[in-house]
C-alpha cells in the first residue's frame, strides 16, 4: 500500500470518491487514460445530426459525468510526470524506429529495408574533468570499488577543477553539433564512393532517427539509428558499394572531422571554447532477429524507446523549469547537478541568446529528445493518428453510426479546458489502476511470448 494511504487527509479523500454514485464511471474514465496521473478536464457537448433531416443521431454532454467533467490523458512523454503516457509514447517511438529497420507494410516502408546497411552509433560528450566511475578495473581514480548505484558515481573528483560551465555549454549546443555531424557523414560517404557531395542524393540517401541520453555526470550524448537507402527513400535499393564497413568508417571519421565542431565565443570571464565529440564513439551493425547478436532490431528499438520517455531526472535535477534556486534545496537536487543548474544561471545573461536558465532543468539541453530524418520512417503523428482514427471507428460503431456515410453526418461541438490533474484520493486510486493495467499487459505480452516460442517463431 502507498504510504499517502496513512495520511487521513488522503484516505479521507479516497473513501469519498469510491464510495461515490458514480464511482463506476470515473474508473471507466481514468482506464480509458490509461491510468493517467495527470488527465486534463474538458466540459462542453458534442451533437451528431443527420444533414438532410436534421434528426439528432446521438447527443453527449459532460453535465451527466463525475464532477461534470470529461478526463482525457495528458500526452506527457516523460515517465517522471506521468507513466502512463509516457508508456504509450515508448511504444509509439518503438515503433517508429523497429518500422524503419524491419519495414512496415502498413506505413509504406516495404520489408525489404531489413537489407539495407544500418548500424547503431552512439555518440559521447568530451571530458569536463575527472568523475567517479566504475573503470574495467573496479577501480575508480580516488581508489574505491564502487558499487554500480554508489550515489558519487558520476560527481566531480574536485568539484573546484571541474568544467561545469563548459559542460552545460556542450549540452546547449548538442543539437548543432550533431547537425554538423550529418553533414560531414555525407560528405565522406560521397567522398568513399568518388562523388562530389551534389552528386550524392542522386545515388544515396542517409536516414536516421536518435535519442538524446544524459549520462549520470550530467552530460548529453546521442543514440542513433543511421541506414543508407537508395536515392527514393526506404523503398529503394542503395548502390552496392554502399556497405556496413563503408558506412561505419564514414561515421568515425566524421565524428572526428575538424568540420564536426561548434564554436563558443568568449563572455567575461569564460574562455572561447570548440565543442566536439568525444573520443568514445560506438559503432555496431543492426542485425535481424535472431542470429545470436545482441544488436537486433528489437533490441534498438527498445533501447531507443526507453530513453525517449526520460530526462535529465537521472542525475537528480527537476522534470519541470526551475524558478529559483531555492527550489533545488526543497528537493535535495545533488551538489554536482546543483553546480550544473548554477552554471545555466551565472552564464545566462553572458550568451541571452541561448536561453541557459530557461532550460537549465535539462542542464542546458534545449533541443528534441528523439528525432529522426525526414524518410527515416513513419511519424509519431501518424502513429497517433492511426490510434485516433481507430478509437473513432469504435465509437462510430458503438453509436450505429458506422453504416452512414461522412458526409451525411453534421458534427456540432463546444468544449471548454477545465483544469487538470487528481485530488489526492483520485491519484492514489488512478496509480492503482495504472498499476493493473501494466499488468495485464505484461501477462498477456508473456502469454504471447511463450505462445511464439512454442511455435518457434520467437
Amino acid at each position: 500500500m502507498p504510504d499517502t494511504l496513512l495520511d487521513p487527509t488522503t484516505l479521507g479523500d479516497l473513501l469519498r470518491v469510491a464510495s461515490a454514485s458514480d464511482y463506476a464511471r470515473w474508473e471507466d474514465q481514468i482506464r480509458r487514460t490509461g491510468g493517467c496521473a495527470n488527465p486534463i478536464h474538458l466540459t462542453g457537448w458534442t451533437i451528431h445530426k443527420d444533414k438532410s433531416t436534421g434528426e439528432t443521431l446521438h447527443h453527449y454532454t459532460t453535465a451527466n459525468e463525475p464532477g461534470g467533467r470529461l478526463r482525457l490523458a495528458c500526452g506527457n512523454r516523460r515517465a517522471s510526470r506521468c507513466p502512463s503516457c509516457a508508456w504509450t509514447y515508448a511504444g509509439d517511438t518503438y515503433h517508429l524506429i523497429r518500422a524503419g529497420l524491419a519495414g512496415d507494410d502498413r506505413r509504406d516502408i516495404p520489408g525489404t529495408v531489413r537489407d539495407h546497411p544500418r548500424v547503431f552509433a552512439t555518440l559521447t560528450a568530451p571530458s569536463f574533468g575527472p568523475v567517479h566511475n566504475r573503470p574495467d578495473n573496479g577501480t575508480c581514480r580516488c581508489g574505491t570499488r564502487h558499487i554500480p548505484d554508489a550515489p558519487e558515481l558520476g560527481t566531480a573528483l574536485d568539484p573546484t577543477e571541474y568544467d561545469y560551465a563548459g559542460a552545460v555549454l556542450f549540452n546547449n549546443h548538442a543539437g548543432q553539433l550533431w547537425q554538423r555531424f550529418t553533414t560531414r557523414l555525407r560528405r565522406e560517404l560521397a567522398t568513399r564512393a568518388g562523388l562530389s557531395r551534389r552528386e550524392l542524393p542522386d545515388r544515396l540517401r542517409v536516414s536516421y532517427g536518435k535519442v538524446a541520453e544524459f549520462q549520470k555526470r550530467g552530460a548529453l550524448h546521442f543514440h542513433a539509428v543511421i541506414r543508407l537507402d537508395g536515392p527514393g527513400g526506404p523503398g529503394t535499393t542503395p548502390p552496392t558499394w554502399a556497405t556496413v564497413d563503408l558506412l561505419t568508417d564514414a561515421i568515425r571519421a566524421a565524428a572526428a572531422h575538424s568540420y564536426t565542431s561548434v564554436s563558443v565565443p568568449a563572455a567575461e570571464d569564460q574562455p572561447a571554447r570548440t565543442f566536439r565529440w568525444g573520443t568514445q564513439l560506438d559503432v555496431r551493425p543492426v542485425m535481424a532477429f535472431g542470429d545470436g547478436s545482441e544488436v537486433t532490431e528489437q533490441a534498438v528499438a527498445s533501447y531507443v524507446a526507453k530513453y525517449a520517455t526520460k530526462a535529465a531526472e537521472n542525475t537528480g535535477t527537476l522534470d519541470r523549469r526551475v524558478g529559483e534556486l531555492a527550489e533545488l534545496d526543497r528537493h535535495d537536487v545533488p551538489d554536482h547537478t546543483r553546480r550544473l543548474v548554477e552554471a545555466c544561471k551565472v552564464l545566462d545573461p553572458l550568451y541571452p541568446e541561448r536561453r541557459l536558465w530557461a532550460w537549465a532543468h535539462m542542464l542546458g539541453f534545449r533541443g528534441h529528445f528523439s528525432s529522426k530524418s525526414r524518410r527515416y520512417s513513419t511519424t509519431l503523428g501518424a502513429l497517433r493518428q492511426a490510434r485516433a482514427d481507430y478509437r473513432a471507428a469504435q465509437e462510430h460503431a458503438a453509436l450505429a453510426l458506422d453504416y452512414r456515410e461522412p458526409d451525411t453526418v453534421l458534427v456540432l461541438t463546444d468544449w471548454q479546458y477545465a483544469g487538470h490533474g487528481h485530488t489526492p484520493g483520485e491519484s492514489v486510486l488512478a496509480a492503482t489502476i495504472a498499476r493493473g493495467l501494466q499488468l495485464n499487459r505484461e501477462t498477456a505480452r508473456e502469454a504471447l511470448r511463450d505462445q511464439l516460442t512454442d511455435e518457434g517463431e520467437y
